[in-house]
């Protein structure tokens, strides 16, 4: 290749003839991430942004050595996930068997949209999906496919929900007497409003039910929700239950929700996108009791299994029938007789080899390994919820099902309308002082703290950290 503009090592050249000029760029890349990586915990869990790097494009290529200066910058003011007092979102440390993976899958930049695209990752992934479906104990004709984030995997839920109750996949919705309209808790995510809008039924299409104390869904307000539905001339089509809330981590009543989806004949679909990773551990995966029953499952591997993003899965009891209520072809694309085109029956074309890195991840860890790493997580979080109730002045959002916990102070020396901006400035102080980051959520109209104790790497020893900097905190200013 005599093209003098470009580098050495701008391709790996497929004869090798450039074996050693890539070979010395991939491995400074790797030396640098290792260092930068190692050195995690001694970064904050959320590094200040001193400066972006160089947004112009250079008519010159800059040579390697700037290059990687302006990639340890990135590097450096990143969100640092992989800090053991990281414990604000659902995002978590990388596996390093999904890293690897997802090099390996953009040097091969297979496109998952078809078989003859994608020869053995189109084959593997629905065989890996039906797998994990199994866990969940869906039967033998479940089948499912990755898709780029928990939103897009509810969409498509509710799409296929809509479709199969609805003669609707070729002429749309205009002919419809009734509006369809479908049931969420009131805390699922905001996902459903979307997934209801882009299909063309209005936001309100999902209805929220109110949750107890415990931050479930209302099984009794439910039945209510659909009985009113159906007399203002609406067209009830889907329940949703959550695995997982994004706020409080609970868990939906989902084996109850399923019998009042069988009795009403709705489809019936739990948002398993974090709480999923549940069917991975022994100890703990009656917590799902019930989600054998769902008709489509959302789970999300890119957040309790470690996995980087994105890596999200839809899966549905009856692959045929999603498939018949979905499937748009693409006659520019070849035909298997053993395999489907995965981009004819999910919302994305162009696909990216996802798979190879979830596939490597569950082949690496193995599911005891993936149990262990749970059990662990809910041990840190047995501890963090003691400390909490040991102190008279935090209150818990919740009983935590999971290794969520939503919670905040309500000292007693502040009048109330104070204690928001208290717990701001107590995250600010933990962060600042303490390299703690808890998220702070809204819920109920006012600000809590939310620890998700899911890095490995998290120990007693930071709990205990963390609760001395806020028993520092919380002593009453002079």
């Amino acid at each position: 290749m005599d093209l003098p503009n470009l580098p050495s090592a701008a391709f790996i050249a497929p004869d090798g003839k450039n074996h050693q000029a890539v070979a010395s760029f991939v491995q400074k890349v790797v030396d640098l991430l290792l260092m930068e990586m190692g050195q995690a915990s001694r970064r904050s869990p959320l590094p200040a942004l001193n400066h972006l790097p160089a947004h112009q494009i250079p008519n010159q290529g800059i040579n390697e050595v700037e290059l990687l200066t302006q990639l340890k910058n990135i590097i450096q003011q990143s969100m640092n996930a992989a800090h053991p007092g990281y414990i604000g979102h659902m995002d978590s440390i990388p596996s390093t068997a999904s890293m690897l993976g997802d090099l390996v899958a953009g040097a091969l930049n297979n496109n998952m949209l078809s078989v003859e695209m994608s020869p053995i990752l189109s084959r593997l992934e629905p065989l890996l999906l039906k797998e994990i479906a199994a866990m969940f104990g869906l039967p033998e004709t479940a089948g499912g496919v990755l898709v780029s984030g928990g939103s897009l995997g509810n969409l498509q839920a509710i799409a296929v929900a809509r479709n199969s109750h609805f003669p609707i996949l070729a002429k749309g919705l205009a002919g419809l007497e009734k509006p369809p309209v479908f049931f969420t808790s009131a805390a699922a995510h905001t996902s459903f409003k979307k997934a209801a809008m882009v299909l063309g039924l209005g936001s309100d299409a999902a209805i929220g039910i109110t949750t107890d104390q415990q931050g479930k869904l209302d099984c009794g307000a439910l039945e209510v929700a659909i009985a009113q539905a159906q007399q203002s001339g609406q067209a009830p089509f889907a329940i949703v239950a959550t695995a997982g809330t994004t706020v409080t981590g609970n868990i939906d009543p989902i084996e109850d929700m399923a019998d009042i989806a069988q009795e009403h004949n709705l489809w019936f679909h739990v948002d398993a996108s974090y709480g999923g990773a549940l069917a991975f551990s022994p100890q703990h995966q009656h917590l799902l009791k019930g989600i054998d029953q769902a008709d489509s499952i959302t789970f999300n591997p890119q957040k309790w299994l470690y996995v980087t993003k994105t890596c999200a899965m839809t899966l549905f009891r009856d692959a045929g029938s999603w498939q018949s209520n979905f499937r748009i072809g693409a006659p520019y694309m070849g035909e298997e007789d053993d395999a489907i085109n995965l981009g004819e029956v999910s919302l994305q074309g162009t696909r990216h080899g996802d798979v190879l890195k979830l596939w490597m991840t569950l082949q690496h860890l193995g599911k005891a390994g993936c149990a262990e790493i749970i059990e662990q997580n809910f041990a840190i979080t047995q501890a963090f919820v003691q400390a909490v109730r040991d102190r008279p002045f935090l209150r818990l959002a919740t009983s935590p099902e999971m290794n969520i916990v939503c919670f905040r102070g309500e000292p007693e020396h502040l009048p109330s309308a104070k204690w928001d901006d208290w717990n701001q400035q107590l995250r600010k102080h933990l962060l600042t002082h303490h390299q703690t980051f808890l998220s702070l959520p809204k819920h109920q109209g006012q600000r809590w703290l939310k620890a998700v104790l899911l890095n490995p790497f998290t120990q007693i020893k930071d709990i205990e950290q963390l609760f001395y900097g806020l028993d520092q905190f919380s002593l009453p200013r002079q």
